[in-house]
């Protein structure tokens, strides 16, 4: 028989309709950052429901970062301003809800930290250049003082690029995708048998990039900058994934 084929209706609960309709008012401009909500007893009256459903929906807009909401304030919830916070804690709650595999995200990795380098290489500044190396240094240094040392150094670094690329959403997403992999491969990293010898070949390849970063030669940078994930997280990645990566190589 032909014609539509229809899908199951979801059930939904009337505070979801209620937090659907405040985000909505808040992304179109209608509630701006500062400005209250209506008190409790009020949004009970306009939406018609009960008060715990008016408090539940609250309480995931505040989760959400969307407003701060006091427990009997007679003033009602107030709209937050954008926060890279919170978007920060949805992008991280995305990623684990998704169920995203590794080749997923490192593949997304090197996208991004590619893109901040090509940026960072046109856009940087002497001082940014400065913090570059001053973390590059401090890599090398802490390959005697151990990994969590060398770990922080290579954190600066990137987050100095990402800085430099003059884009806060990089910076946000970069700062998430990263954590998220490092989590997932940690506790291989940390048996490693060969974890000296990963360490200084990073330093190599952050030393590629530096160069490239002060030259000025973005497009180089990008290339290293993929190599140089793909060299170090393809091994933790399984073997028919791979290509996923391999992809993103010149």
């Amino acid at each position: 028989m032909g014609g539509p084929r229809f899908e199951p209706v979801r059930t939904v609960r009337a505070y979801e309709r209620v937090v659907e309709q405040v985000e909505e008012a808040i992304e179109s401009g209608a509630l701006s950052p500062g400005e209250r909500l209506p008190s409790e007893r009020e949004l009970m009256v306009q939406f018609s429901v009960s008060r715990s459903t008016v408090r539940e929906a609250l309480r995931v807009l505040q989760a959400r970062g969307l407003v701060r909401s006091r427990p009997g304030d007679p003033n009602g919830a107030e709209v937050l301003p954008f926060s890279p916070a919170a978007l920060h804690k949805s992008m991280t709650t995305l990623a684990r809800v998704a169920e995203l595999s590794l080749a997923e995200l490192v593949q997304f990795r090197m996208v991004l930290d590619s893109s901040a380098v090509l940026l960072a290489a046109r856009l940087r500044t002497d001082a940014e250049l400065a913090e570059m190396a001053a973390a590059v240094s401090a890599m090398r240094d802490a390959v005697e003082a151990g990994r969590d040392a060398f770990g922080e150094a290579d954190v600066v670094f990137h987050d100095v690029v990402a800085r430099a690329s003059g884009n806060k959403l990089i910076q946000i997403c970069t700062d998430v995708v990263r954590s998220i992999v490092l989590k997932l491969i940690s506790e291989k990293l940390a048996d490693a048998d060969d974890r000296e010898a990963l360490m200084r070949q990073s330093i190599r390849h952050h030393e590629e990039v530096l160069a490239a970063v002060r030259a000025g030669d973005g497009p180089l940078a990008a290339q290293l900058s993929r190599k140089a994930m793909y060299d170090y997280y393809a091994g933790y990645v399984p073997a028919d994934e791979r290509s996923a990566l391999r992809a993103l190589l010149d």
